[in-house]
């Protein structure tokens, strides 16, 4: 759950929402076929920090005239912001990079339900809000990287593989409180039970090749370097690396290969990035659009590109790379359940020492 913030932060922000609007940054575009700016405008509350999005708010602005001024937070950050400013907030849509606090958001009341045909013909039912608050934009699989020269696919072919004996002192990872951690950990327990989820956090710290430490780039790099055998992942951080101008990154993916692990043999674990309109949203026409335009296949496909996520719909090109993986399956889990055990998966975290 987000943090109540104090008093003198409810102040603090009632103020500066009072005195101005977000600061904001302004995407245009100079190409001469842009539609010509109408004046409207739309304020995006995001927690992504990539590229890419800045790709997309600058092609909605060329084909709708419509200015895109962002303010961009932590996940918790903006969740607190959005608790602080209540019916004042001036946010039109909410982004976040990840499905558990994207949840969150919905559950707190920050994002209103809408109906709409265009959305759901593109995005399948699977990434949607069974309340219609919030939808999937692009996907990224929490998955295994592997040393190609001393560990066998099939051996990583199930989450539960990490925890066993095999690979005692042989895995890294990041710290528990890593987003994608949470949510991976949130996804085991509906999967699998709070106890059996507990047993598996058991088992990887017992299998931990050090203290949990670093990006997710460290950790492939880590296995690389022969400082362990098998490390979780989000798979774009591998394809960034294995596509790099650095010779040395590049030079990490020749013995170090993607493995999709299933659990209960029904799909690998997807996280997603979402997005929703605000509950307050001063411009609801602007950010409906704006909400439409993520889904089709202009910003489907700089998601792929850019930043080498999977696309939520069927529509988007990907590159060859990012397609290259596409064919796995993810886990049916209902998006309700990736904020429902938040909560609970910090606890067994903590409970199974796993800092």
């Amino acid at each position: 759950m987000i943090k109540r913030l104090s008093a003198a932060a409810l102040l603090a922000s009632s103020v500066l929402v009072a005195a101005c609007q977000p600061q904001a940054t302004e995407t245009a575009s100079s190409q001469a076929d842009c539609v010509p700016s109408t004046g409207g405008a739309l304020n995006l509350y995001t927690a992504r920090h990539y590229a890419s999005d800045e790709a997309i708010y600058a092609a909605f602005t060329c084909a709708t005239g419509i200015a895109v001024h962002k303010i961009e937070f932590r996940a918790p950050e903006l969740l607190a912001r959005l608790q602080a400013e209540g019916a004042s907030s001036p946010a039109d849509v909410v982004v976040i990079q990840d499905a558990g606090a994207m949840g969150e958001a919905a559950n707190e009341g920050f994002l209103v339900p809408f109906e709409d045909a265009t959305i759901d013909a593109r995005v399948p039912e699977q990434w949607r809000d069974p309340q219609g608050r919030w939808f999937g934009i692009a996907r990224r699989a929490r998955i295994v990287a592997y040393d190609t020269q001393r560990v066998r696919p099939e051996e990583v072919d199930d989450y539960a593989d990490l925890a066993s004996p095999r690979f005692r002192g042989m895995v890294c990872v990041q710290t528990s409180d890593a987003v994608y951690n949470l949510t991976l950990m949130s996804a085991l327990i509906d999967r699998w039970g709070s106890q059996r989820a507990l047993e598996w956090a058991r088992g990887i710290v017992a299998n931990m090749a050090r203290q949990p430490q670093g990006s997710d780039s460290d950790q492939i790099r880590a296995v690389a370097a022969g400082q362990c055998e098998v490390a979780i992942t989000n798979h774009y951080y591998f394809l960034r690396m294995a596509e790099s101008d650095d010779a040395a990154d590049r030079a990490v993916t020749e013995h170090v290969a993607l493995a999709f692990p299933q659990i209960n043999g029904q799909g690998s674990h997807f996280n997603l990035s979402g997005a929703g309109l605000a509950a307050h949203a001063p411009n609801r026409e602007n950010a409906i659009r704006f909400l439409e335009f993520l889904t089709g296949p202009q910003a489907q496909g700089i998601f792929a590109t850019e930043t080498n996520e999977f696309p939520t719909t069927t529509e988007a090109t990907m590159p060859e790379d990012v397609a290259a993986y596409s064919h796995h399956a993810a886990d049916p889990l209902p998006l309700p359940a990736y904020a429902e055990h938040r909560a609970e998966a910090q606890r067994i975290f903590e409970q199974a020492g796993w800092r």
